[in-house]
């Protein structure tokens, strides 16, 4: 089903090979009392257009902190960080916060879906931000989202009414309501169980399979497979930036897997 989302994400994929995040020494610095913590150490990176990076690393690795910056939810102490082109580095907290609206999608683990709305409603909320649409026009693009996802049937759903998968789903429609060249993902697999957490990694490669670059910070190896490159995080640094050979496909692999009633 071809949808204004669907049709914009294929004409990403359809362009020339374009940088979408490229990183240039970057450290950031936090300061404990009179303890200074070194988080990233001169890390340089550069994620193309319709890229699936996987981001790991054991806990104060850096791989949250990296992550923060590139949702421009945190700045480099030094270094440069371009996102489609910008530096965002030195943007105001204004520039930032457009930025996050209409540039970046972000889906986290707790879902933070909001409990006594729709999920229509949930969906549309981004467009509000940045009064990007009139009204009906952002309950038309709320719906492909959800439709994308395979929620079409639960838009008048409130979030108690739903599986923790299902609000997941919810979670990247909102996610994906703006069109954002940029989807960053934090351990969005966290809370699901096995069967659910490959699902979702479904949507996430059919979506990627469609020109969406996307960003995953995830501990567990099993879900950074599907993944098509994984960037290893370790004292600050990367330690390792490789190619994903194998990669499996989720759908083959929901296949082989019994399903809840089992």
């Amino acid at each position: 089903m071809a949808t204004t989302i669907q049709s914009e994400l294929q004409t990403r994929s359809a362009t020339a090979a374009h940088t979408v995040i490229r990183v240039e020494e970057v450290h950031k610095y936090y300061e404990l009392g009179e303890t200074r913590v070194h988080a990233l150490r001169g890390v340089s990176l550069q994620i193309e257009r319709s890229e699936f990076v996987a981001i790991m690393g054991a806990s104060g690795s850096g791989k949250s902190t990296f992550m923060n910056i590139l949702g421009c939810l945190d700045r480099p102490s030094s270094g440069r960080y371009f996102l489609d082109g910008t530096d965002v580095s030195q943007l105001s907290k204004q520039e930032l916060a457009k930025i996050r609206n209409q540039r970046i999608g972000f889906v986290f683990q707790g879902f933070n879906l909001l409990a006594r709305t729709t999920a229509l409603e949930n969906v549309e909320l981004p467009t509000l931000y940045g009064n990007r649409a009139e009204k009906p026009e952002r309950e038309r693009r709320a719906r492909r989202a959800l439709e994308m996802v395979g929620l079409g049937d639960r838009v008048s759903h409130f979030t108690s009414q739903l599986s923790g998968g299902q609000q997941q789903r919810v979670a990247i429609a909102r996610a994906l309501v703006n069109q954002p060249s940029l989807l960053l993902a934090d351990e969005p697999t966290g809370n699901l169980d096995s069967r659910t957490a490959v699902e979702i990694m479904d949507i996430l490669q059919q979506l990627n399979d469609q020109g969406l670059t996307i960003v995953l910070v995830t501990h567990e190896h099993d879900i950074s497979e599907f993944a098509k490159r994984s960037v290893i995080f370790r004292d600050g640094k990367i330690r390792k930036d490789e190619l994903n050979a194998r990669r499996p496909r989720a759908a083959e692999v929901l296949k082989t897997m019994p399903t809840l009633e089992d």
